[in-house]
């Protein structure tokens, strides 16, 4: 059986034995916040457990790292939905320790695509037509740095509610422990 078919089999249950009932909700979150963090496979369950969360509570976008590379991108614009649509007063960027765009290096990346049949005139492609891959695939050195980056760039964010805290932390994927970066209700009283 595939994955996929396993995936259905298993939802047509879960739809006739009704398992969704104790997971409704609405589309805003209770905490009226919004988390960015990363899509490591140990956050799943346990950030929202660590930070004692439960279904409707927040809402959660993820990107590798929970980084935000660009001022216009998509992860710009879901925090700002968050915001602006779906009553999310609060903003928290959580990294992680251990975390695999510690170790992303763009030229293997690179070298994993082309062994895949991503030919080599796509790349160069890429390069011509403004994207410069090494920066774009680039991973960092040092998490905590990494979410002071993000969190500087939604606070500093032209569109961004000046009155949104923002904060940065960065969670042990083995124990649930959070460490503060930046302590968004501190910078809000410093400016």
């Amino acid at each position: 059986m595939s994955l996929l078919n396993e995936i259905l089999s298993y939802n047509e249950e879960f739809v006739q034995e009704k398992k969704y009932e104790e997971y409704r909700t609405t589309k805003f979150p209770d905490k009226r916040m919004v988390i960015l963090t990363c899509m490591d496979t140990r956050l799943f369950e346990l950030l929202p457990k660590a930070m004692n969360f439960k279904n409707g509570d927040v809402k959660i976008v993820k990107s590798a790292g929970a980084v935000i590379n660009h001022p216009f991108g998509g992860i710009m614009r879901s925090l700002f939905v968050a915001v602006y649509e779906l009553n999310a007063d609060e903003i928290y960027i959580i990294g992680h320790h251990d975390c695999g765009m510690a170790s992303v290096k763009p030229e293997g990346i690179i070298e994993k695509m082309k062994s895949r049949g991503i030919d080599q005139s796509t790349i160069e492609l890429m390069d011509y037509s403004g994207v410069n891959l090494d920066e774009w695939l680039m991973g960092f050195d040092d998490v905590t740095e990494s979410v002071r980056h993000s969190v500087d760039m939604v606070r500093h964010h032209p569109l961004m509610d000046k009155k949104v805290p923002v904060h940065g932390l960065v969670i042990d994927p083995t124990t649930g422990k959070l460490d503060v970066v930046v302590d968004g209700y501190e910078e809000q009283k410093n400016r």
